[in-house]
């Protein structure tokens, strides 16, 4: 598989990875406040995850899957 010749593709899934934890937290009606609190992360943070601008690492990825009671891959399909 050639890789393609720009990052255009990470910034489109990191907008959809933020785009689903916010859907998902929304569902679960829980604020930003709380998921940033309880999975550790800083609100910071969370809110680039959010807006597709943050990079998350695989262990801040679990944290807030687990605060929102959603499996790893469920919450990056």
């Amino acid at each position: 598989m050639h890789a393609p010749d720009d990052d255009a593709w990470l910034l489109e899934h990191s907008r959809v990875l933020g785009d689903r934890v916010r859907a998902v937290r929304r569902d679960r009606k829980i604020s930003q406040e709380q998921l940033h609190l309880r999975a550790g992360v800083s609100r910071d943070v969370l809110q680039k995850i959010e807006s597709g601008r943050q990079n998350p690492t695989f262990y801040t990825l679990l944290r807030i899957a687990r605060v929102l009671d959603i499996s790893l891959a469920d919450l990056i399909r």
